[in-house]
């Protein structure tokens, strides 16, 4: 179409210049083969520009397959064209297939995972009434206490992020520094016997509209992450108006390298730093982490629609 065109307009040009046909008709020639290409190129872009519209629209979460199916081109659609709206088909079902996939393991695996916990939780409760149970055996009992606890919130922000939306989860309002206290009190067992101090600071007070499971599971990742990067010191969760903060000693303010290279029991890879990452982004509660210089390191939680409490 457009060699068409160039051929018609140097035609055109070179009948002008030698007096062959008029100015006008000159005009005229080349401004009708200017529209019928641009006529003719958009007719083909047409179905181009559908489909990017259809991108830009289109929801990986909530996906419809009909957007990228053959049926809403014409049968002179050009063979390119179609080749990639059917690329784009099969793309997009790859991607629901394996968010299914994904969201359905994560949901039965966590169901599977709390018909034992539940025996566990049980079981220590009865063996801790023991009389006869050993200053070893109470250790262990409540290394085995301490290992279902996490356990379990791990199960619990794992259903959480299993469900395709928040559809389901009670919201009400709730004072945060309520749930903070329950949390902290939870991660206080997680210490036992280190040299670690957990303190809750609350020199503000506010209430939330939302679901208090997701806010409870969001903020003891936190704070469990915080324990498993700290292998002593202080742990400050501090409530301030709108927001949430845990404050832990960065790992080279606090140990020297050999003493570093022996302790092997802190987790330094983040797996709950990852879930509250997942959680912040589900449920548009802004995460800022930041780490001062040989001093703290500070994860933070926003929430951009506090209520008086």
């Amino acid at each position: 179409m457009f060699a068409l065109q160039i051929v018609v307009v140097l035609i055109a040009t070179f009948m002008g210049m030698n007096n062959v046909a008029p100015l006008w008709a000159v005009l005229a020639v080349v401004l009708c083969s200017g529209g019928l290409a641009w006529m003719a190129v958009a007719r083909e872009w047409k179905p181009v520009s559908a489909l990017a519209r259809a991108m830009e629209t289109w929801d990986p979460n909530r996906p419809d397959m009909e957007v990228f199916g053959s049926g809403h081109l014409s049968r002179k659609s050009d063979g390119d064209v179609v080749s990639l709206v059917k690329s784009l088909h099969g793309f997009a079902t790859r991607i629901e297939s394996y968010g299914e996939r994904e969201r359905n393991f994560t949901r039965d695996a966590s169901h599977e995972l709390r018909s034992p916990l539940t025996v566990i939780k049980m079981s220590s409760d009865m063996l801790a009434d023991e009389p006869l149970l050993s200053e070893f055996g109470h250790r262990s009992l409540e290394r085995i206490r301490r290992s279902a606890r996490e356990l379990e919130a791990l199960v619990e922000a794992f259903l959480i992020l299993s469900r395709e939306s928040d559809k389901g989860l009670a919201e009400e309002d709730f004072i945060v520094n309520d749930v903070l206290r329950q949390e902290v009190e939870y991660a206080r067992e997680l210490i036992a016997g280190r040299p670690v101090e957990l303190i809750l600071d609350e020199p503000a007070t506010f209430a939330l509209h939302a679901s208090p499971r997701v806010f409870a599971v969001l903020c003891g990742q936190l704070i469990r992450h915080a324990l498993q990067q700290t292998d002593q010191g202080r742990i400050v969760v501090t409530v301030m108006p709108g927001s949430v903060s845990v404050i832990n000693p960065a790992v080279d303010a606090v140990e020297a390298p050999s003493a570093r290279k022996a302790h092997t029991s802190v987790d330094r890879h983040g797996f709950d730093l990852a879930i509250a990452r997942r959680l912040s982004d589900r449920f548009q509660w802004p995460l800022e982490l930041r780490t001062l210089p040989g001093a703290n390191r500070i994860a933070s939680i926003r929430f951009p629609h506090p209520q008086i409490a």
